[in-house]
């Protein structure tokens, strides 16, 4: 059951947003999908987007500018919350940007009281998709997955931990190596406690260095965006890869910050390059 929110036709698509009571994360989960015109004719192979801190499914559908190349090549996007919400979902006691609302990080919690809601992982692996099938002419056996930032980190970990499930995957601005920048460790302390071990199941460059088979994989990263050398650490996943031969294209772009500006500047680059997998399955 879904309770549709909105429905605005855009390239001769359609962009609705909906709401559903996940089992998962128990409570309420909002989310976006873009349905091109050729769902009138057959279901759609499907692109995941994953977005950053503070964003909701909003951000990417308003700002990205993709619906146009979506609608050319025939590709359904959608773009879930980045957390669980409600009154009794926990957020950050200090109210920070960086942790809770807005900032589930994509995993699946482990420690009190996160717990009871922060199953994102398992969120975007198996109940969305389950959900998008049911209601929507969208193909959940033909998918690829992208995202910004935290969004990027989760698209990352999340490909990597499910190769058979995805296609592609592409990232813009990643958080490359949680564990070891600010925004990674107070998640992961939080949310799953002490044992670095299990950190290292979400993070992208534990599990390339751990063997995680290659998949397609394209990043694009500004290099005036202020979080790349405290927080985004790009340089620790081309050493990793580099190291064990994991063959990602990374692209480095002078002058683009962190914002939409950069991502809408290339967001058909990257749905193009999801196209030529998505089409070959």
């Amino acid at each position: 059951m879904i309770n549709i929110l909105s429905r605005t036709k855009v390239f001769g698509g359609e962009h609705i947003r909906f709401s559903h009571e996940s089992q998962v994360n128990n409570c309420t989960m909002t989310a976006a999908i873009f349905l091109p015109p050729q769902t009138h004719e057959f279901a759609a192979p499907l692109l995941v987007w994953l977005s950053g801190l503070t964003c909701n499914d909003e951000n990417f559908m308003t700002k990205a500018g993709a619906f146009r190349v979506a609608a050319e090549l025939g590709i359904a996007i959608v773009a879930p919350d980045t957390s669980p919400r409600g009154e009794h979902v926990p957020d950050d006691p200090e109210g920070a940007y960086d942790f809770g609302l807005g900032a589930g990080f994509y995993l699946n919690a482990t420690q009190a009281p996160w717990d009871e809601n922060y199953q994102m992982y398992d969120y975007i692996v198996s109940e969305l998709p389950d959900v998008l099938g049911e209601h929507f002419p969208v193909d959940t056996d033909n998918m690829s997955i992208s995202g910004h930032s935290m969004g990027g980190h989760g698209a990352l970990t999340i490909a990597l931990k499910n190769p058979s499930r995805f296609q592609s995957v592409s990232a813009f601005a990643p958080i490359c190596a949680p564990m070891d920048c600010a925004w990674g460790e107070k998640a992961f302390a939080n949310y799953l406690g002490d044992n670095e071990d299990e950190w290292a199941k979400y993070d992208t460059c534990a599990l390339i260095e751990a063997g995680a088979p290659e998949l397609p994989t394209l990043i694009d990263q500004g290099l005036a965006d202020s979080f790349l050398e405290d927080q985004l650490l790009l340089d620790e996943l081309e050493t990793v890869c580099e190291d064990t031969g994991y063959n990602a294209i990374i692209r480095k772009h002078p002058g683009y910050d962190h914002s939409y500006f950069f991502i809408s500047t290339f967001i058909d680059d990257h749905i193009r390059f999801h196209w030529d997998h998505l089409r070959e399955a």
